[in-house]
């Protein structure tokens, strides 16, 4: 949906930025402050904590994912990205990086997908 593609697209407008623990934009982020932000400004309010936007979220299979989908890592998530097609996400993954392309399947525990409606 066009909401959806709106979250992707104003995460594109991060990417360099650089990961801080607790940032929540526009300058820097963490993961979750990045999806924060990114929904935010697609005008969905989502909290500041992965495992409290996977509760927010309705399930979504990996094969199912599209651009602006949430994406989980470990369970309870102490990862969150944002999906933005071809098996990629935007991410701030921890320090020392910068808010970047990186696969899916960069880590090994992705437990699934999220939909924001």
């Amino acid at each position: 949906t066009r909401v959806r593609s709106s979250a992707a697209s104003d995460v594109y407008k991060r990417q360099g930025k650089p990961y801080v623990w607790g940032g929540a934009g526009p300058d820097s982020f963490d993961c979750s402050g990045l999806t924060a932000w990114a929904w935010g400004h697609a005008g969905h309010f989502l909290p500041h904590s992965a495992a409290q936007q996977q509760s927010d979220t309705t399930f979504v299979p990996i094969s199912q994912l599209q651009p602006g989908d949430l994406v989980f890592y470990g369970s309870p998530p102490h990862h969150v990205g944002i999906y933005v097609g071809n098996g990629q996400m935007i991410d701030a993954l921890h320090s020392g990086t910068n808010v970047e392309y990186d696969s899916i399947y960069l880590e090994g525990d992705l437990t699934g997908g999220g939909r924001v409606y």
